[in-house]
């Protein structure tokens, strides 16, 4: 795995920590010193770093904590682990203080990695699918996939980042009733656009783009597929509304910034006998059974609360069936991880899955699913169901018209995809640092601007390493170096939680220093040396907020 400054210096921190236990003679062995753990002190006053070795330590010192730590104290090499001084807190804590000139490689790591910096390869060598929005192609996009997109998406960067190969995959749900009622909805509106007197099928389709499709039929085709045979004609439309629903579909999500390497049809289980395949696999298994005219799995076996049916008495399949079929296919394809990302409407469905996923074979444990709750539109204090320009349910397409693709996707992902999202319309469209994507954006844009104003007095910005950055020699420089420092951690973090939301609460917290560093100190100032260290700090920060709304599928404006 990748390490960086701030790794490499803890790690040599821990290793002069445990030479100090050694030296001591708080162990006969080396073997016996426990996992050494540092901590950042919530309350500055405490120090730069802490850590509780003395009290993992009692048990094989056999003393109190409180000796430990002075006897710990008196054998560290301070000079070698850049400590200023140490002191003992409470029961034996020791809280050190640090020489700052650690931090200072963290610029240029940052400076010289550029938009990679951040970046792990702790998922090297190691796949992951992510199955995500996967909407019925029979409408348009709603608030609860366009969730699931913008939280998809920035998963799929987070993991990227931290090293994964990543796949993107759609599934399409282009078989069954839904599509079939999709085909019916668009012939009766075909006919209608022609001045037949025609009812709409029941559960059929009745919105405007269906309306709309009708006509553009009309208009390019006459009335010739009337003289269709039944089935031809049914297969046309079928085939017409389903490309049109995905082209739909394919065109917001394109919009919105999110992208598929594989788009997987439903229909294609039947057509390649993947169906098939998945029953006799798991009749081979002995996992399914036969009662009252139904094939049954035994799902019971592996964890869910009761048996499933795959085959109605009628012959027909449930849905399980091929969504089993389907997940045998991305089990075969060899990645280390799945996961899914479904609505909040799904969450009974996941024991039954990994049930058949067991019951075939595989691990279950490769499969993750991930439950995007549901999103609440609020404008003006009040909540907000209908569109304002169609009367009909808002949708992404609505939303992005409304509130611009950023907003969207930075409030979409503020929050764990468990948590339930109330959604202020207003305040994603203000000005005001209340506004937190406004916030963060305005952050990279002051720094844009304080270059651009560099660059008006014609200063120079040099290339770091010519920089003398030991005159960045302030609390709130040390603070924002430090927290440039985590950006590594806090993507492998966010990758291992798969929860892109801590991306956006650190960048949030490093806008925020930096919009208080702006306030205490200024930047260019008559000290030309001084303003070259101060310009290369900003240049860093610049590069990771920018790297960070990347990760999430937000712009980072220079002028605002």
């Amino acid at each position: 795995m990748t390490t960086n400054v701030l790794d490499r210096y803890y790690a040599d921190l821990k290793m002069t920590l445990a030479e100090a236990v050694t030296a001591a003679g708080l162990v006969a062995d080396a073997g016996e010193i426990p996992a050494i753990t540092l901590e950042v002190p919530k309350d500055k006053s405490h120090g730069d770093l802490s850590t509780n070795l003395a009290m993992q330590l009692t048990k094989v010192a056999k003393r109190n904590p409180r000796q430990i730590a002075e006897a710990l104290i008196a054998n560290i090499d301070k000079d070698k682990a850049s400590i200023v001084s140490a002191e003992i807190a409470g029961p034996g804590f020791i809280n050190f203080r640090l020489n700052k000139s650690y931090l200072y490689p963290i610029i240029g790591e940052v400076l010289s990695q550029g938009d990679k910096y951040g970046t792990i390869s702790v998922g090297q060598g190691k796949s992951v699918n992510v199955e995500f929005v996967s909407a019925n192609p029979t409408g348009s996009l709603h608030l609860g996939h366009a969730r699931g997109a913008a939280v998809g998406d920035a998963l799929c960067n987070v993991l990227a980042a931290a090293g994964y190969e990543v796949t993107r995959e759609y599934y399409i749900n282009d078989a069954g009733n839904q599509v079939n009622n999709l085909a019916k909805s668009i012939e009766a509106r075909y006919r209608q656009a022609l001045g037949q007197d025609v009812e709409m099928p029941e559960d059929g389709y009745h919105g405007e783009d269906i309306v709309g499709f009708a006509k553009e039929l009309t208009a390019e085709q006459g009335d010739k597929l009337l003289a269709l045979d039944d089935e031809a004609r049914f297969d046309f439309f079928r085939k017409y509304g389903l490309d049109k629903e995905l082209n739909k579909i394919k065109r917001d999500l394109g919009r919105f910034g999110v992208s598929f390497d594989i788009w997987y049809s439903e229909t294609s289980l039947y057509e390649t006998g993947k169906v098939i395949e998945a029953l006799d696999a798991l009749k081979a298994k002995g996992q399914v059974y036969d009662e009252e005219g139904a094939v049954w799995l035994r799902s019971t076996d592996f964890g869910d609360d009761k048996n499933r049916v795959l085959v109605k008495n009628d012959g027909s399949y449930t849905y399980l069936t091929p969504d089993t079929a389907y997940h045998m296919d991305k089990f075969s394809r060899g990645y280390d991880q799945l996961i899914n990302i479904w609505g909040a409407d799904h969450h009974g469905y996941i024991p039954r899955m990994k049930a058949a996923m067991a019951a075939l074979g595989n691990d279950p444990d490769k499969l993750t699913v991930l439950i995007a709750q549901m999103v609440s539109l609020f404008q003006n204090g009040e909540k907000v169901k209908m569109s304002k320009r169609t009367g009909k349910a808002v949708t992404m397409e609505d939303l992005m018209d409304e509130v611009g693709v950023d907003a969207i996707r930075y409030f979409f992902s503020m929050r764990g995809m468990d948590s339930h999202l109330d959604f202020d319309m207003d305040l994603a469209v203000s000005t005001s640092n209340e506004n937190p994507v406004f916030y963060v954006q305005y952050a990279h844009a002051r720094i844009c601007s304080i270059f651009r104003q560099a660059e008006e007095q014609g200063i120079a910005v040099l290339p770091w390493q010519e920089a003398d950055l030991s005159l960045l020699d302030t609390e709130p420089a040390f603070d924002l170096i430090r927290k440039l420092g985590e950006l590594p951690e806090t993507i492998g973090e966010s990758a291992r939680l798969y929860a892109p939301h801590i991306i956006i609460r650190y960048v949030y917290e490093l806008a925020a220093q930096f919009h208080s560093y702006y306030r205490a100190e200024r930047v260019i100032t008559e000290d030309a040396a001084q303003s070259q260290a101060k310009l290369q700090l900003l240049a860093a920060l610049r590069i990771a907020i920018a790297n960070c709304l990347a990760l999430v599928g937000v712009s980072a404006p220079e002028k605002m």
